[in-house]
């Protein structure tokens, strides 16, 4: 496929993701596993968790962080503007016209039903996405331990999450150097 073709492709693939994929960027990567890994082959599992990882840790939006990794793994530099171009266009144009509409729109109960009924498919799509994602972002009984603990930290408490993702790297790290045994039984 040539290049401009395909940066056409990354384009035109994300700005469809960005149109008509609700519920912000858990529910976008599951799309774009969906069209890059499992349709096109042009990405593995082990990237699209990666880069997840990755996307959440860097500042700044995480699904457009995303988009760009993904962007430049599938054609560079170009590959990764067409992504974040693509994906966020969508998004720029519906804020303008639903600024320039606020006024009408805000008290509207039609659009306050169809906002209900699209956020309650947001859950689906990203436990989909988390299910989908589980046998390659976890590996091995202490990444399974790592997953527990912080999911408890996290629904329990109001501990900073950029405290626990830090906390698990360094136990991640620990494992990886060896300090902590690879077997926690």
């Amino acid at each position: 496929m040539g290049k401009c073709r395909r940066l056409g492709t990354i384009f035109y693939i994300m700005a469809k993701i960005g149109l008509f994929t609700f519920g912000g960027g858990w529910s976008i990567i599951a799309q774009m596993q969906s069209e890059f890994v499992d349709k096109r082959h042009w990405m593995t599992e082990e990237q699209v968790v990666d880069y997840m990882s990755l996307a959440k840790s860097f500042p700044g939006i995480m699904i457009i962080n995303m988009s760009v990794f993904c962007g430049y793994t599938m054609a560079g530099v170009w590959g990764a503007a067409a992504a974040a171009v693509g994906l966020s266009a969508p998004a720029l144009a519906a804020i303008a016209v639903v600024t320039y509409f606020y006024s009408s729109l805000r008290n509207n109960i039609w659009v306050e039903k169809i906002l209900c009924g699209v956020r309650s498919v947001v859950v689906p799509i990203i436990v989909s996405a988390c299910l989908k994602l589980r046998k390659t972002a976890i590996q091995g009984r202490p990444a399974s331990v790592i997953l527990g603990i912080t999911f408890v930290i996290c629904v329990l408490s109001e501990i900073n999450k950029l405290f626990v993702v830090g906390t698990a790297l360094i136990a991640g790290l620990l494992i990886w150097r060896g300090e902590i045994p690879d077997d926690l039984s």
